[in-house]
């Protein structure tokens, strides 16, 4: 599991309190095989003090532009049509994502992508991808996840077929893997998802699952603060200072 610190947002501070309340806004990215991703994905939920919601696509309607689930919708970024089926040892069903652009090279677009409209908000999204990095490498080929038409986020990238093998739940070595990722900043109701190695047979879903977590939940990758949390440290290092002259005068 890869961890990356966003920013550090200042809620309050005081001279004599230092970083007294702030909150920590964090991006998490879980990319691994399916068994173990999908077990990093529920710790780092439950971790944080959320609920991980689960959904074994079985028995998706065929040809349809949409897909309604309980709590969200499926839909394809350009609008066409849906045609759910199975691959390997994944969880549940599948749909066939085929990256865009021009082939073979890591160039696919957005638009080939797929969508989840969620009823209530979410910032935790995992789920199953197989098919994915067999081919079409130029020089990498990336899958990325997008909330609320976010800057994308790199779950997942490989420059070489090995790079995309993982052991399923019999220990058969596959390329079958599960990615996530987490944004503690806010809360979303769309999330997008895309690879851009064109060429590659990409399929998705399987097992998806998510959470709404509490803002600032999710541990900082380190405490160095930015440099506005640093000029607040200054003031509340100068404040001190100034209380300290004062008591010896």
């Amino acid at each position: 599991m890869t961890l990356k610190l966003k920013h550090l947002i200042p809620a309050s501070i005081a001279a004599t309190v230092l970083f007294s309340g702030i909150a920590n806004a964090t991006i998490l990215t879980v990319f691994d095989g399916i068994p173990t991703g999908s077990a990093s994905f529920d710790a780092t939920v439950t971790g944080a003090g959320g609920t991980v919601v689960s959904d074994v696509w079985a028995a998706l309607p065929s040809g349809g532009t949409s897909i309604v689930r309980t709590d969200y919708t499926i839909t394809r970024n350009n609008g066409g049509s849906l045609f759910p089926t199975t691959y390997g040892s994944m969880s549940g069903q599948v749909i066939s994502i085929n990256p865009d652009g021009n082939f073979p090279g890591s160039n696919g677009t957005i638009a080939s992508g797929i969508t989840f409209t969620f009823n209530n908000p979410v910032n935790s999204f995992g789920f199953e991808v197989g098919d994915w990095a067999t081919c079409c490498f130029n020089p990498t080929t990336d899958l990325y996840i997008s909330f609320d038409d976010g800057a994308p986020i790199l779950v997942a990238s490989a420059s070489t077929e090995t790079e995309g093998q993982f052991p399923n739940a019999a220990g058969s070595i596959v390329h079958e893997i599960f990615v996530a990722a987490f944004d503690d900043s806010g809360d979303f109701t769309k999330v997008q998802f895309w690879g851009t190695g064109s060429g590659e047979v990409l399929v998705a879903g399987g097992e998806i699952k998510y959470a709404l977590l509490d803002q600032g939940s999710l541990p900082p990758t380190n405490g160095v603060p930015e440099p506005a949390s640093l000029a607040l440290l200054g003031i509340g290092m100068a404040g001190l200072a100034a209380m300290r002259r004062r008591k010896a005068a």
